[in-house]
């Protein structure tokens, strides 16, 4: 645990419970997911139980207790691209980047999720890298789309 990082997070905030989630945003932020010492720390300083803590960080889908990879990938499996492919879309790309879906590859550069919704059912299937979507991804499309976030 890094004491001076996690410091500099609390000290922004003023140790008031109401300030969970905020102070959890900036954890993730700084550390691309909540490390469990750092919850520990969070939970002695706004003065919350353990248990209140870590039920925020996993009931909320943007809070990941395992760290995530540099390229975050989101394949929409709503309804239509549900319908148009979207399993076998996760299906290709988890297969492309060597991570099984909800976890993060081994050299750390991609983590796969699956949405409810990406809000472009017009455009089905979609996926998101990091805040860039694309529309309309085949699984034969799926390399082209990969290739600039690979090593």
């Amino acid at each position: 645990m890094d004491e001076t990082r996690i410091a500099q997070i609390l000290s922004r905030y003023e140790g008031d419970p109401a300030d969970l989630i905020p102070v959890l945003q900036d954890i993730q932020d700084e550390y691309n997911h909540l490390p469990k010492d750092e919850l520990k720390v969070v939970s002695r300083r706004l003065n919350l139980p353990l248990t209140q803590v870590f039920g925020v960080a996993t009931f909320y889908k943007m809070f990941s207790l395992l760290p995530k990879g540099k390229h975050q990938v989101k394949v929409c499996l709503g309804t239509t691209c549900h319908l148009k492919g979207g399993p076998r879309l996760v299906d290709s790309v988890s297969s492309r980047i060597g991570c099984e879906l909800g976890y993060t590859s081994k050299d750390g550069q991609f983590s796969l999720e699956t949405v409810g919704c990406l809000g472009s059912c017009a455009q089905a299937p979609v996926m998101m890298i990091g805040d860039k979507y694309f529309a309309r991804v085949t699984v034969d499309k799926v390399p082209k789309v990969l290739k600039p976030y690979q090593k």
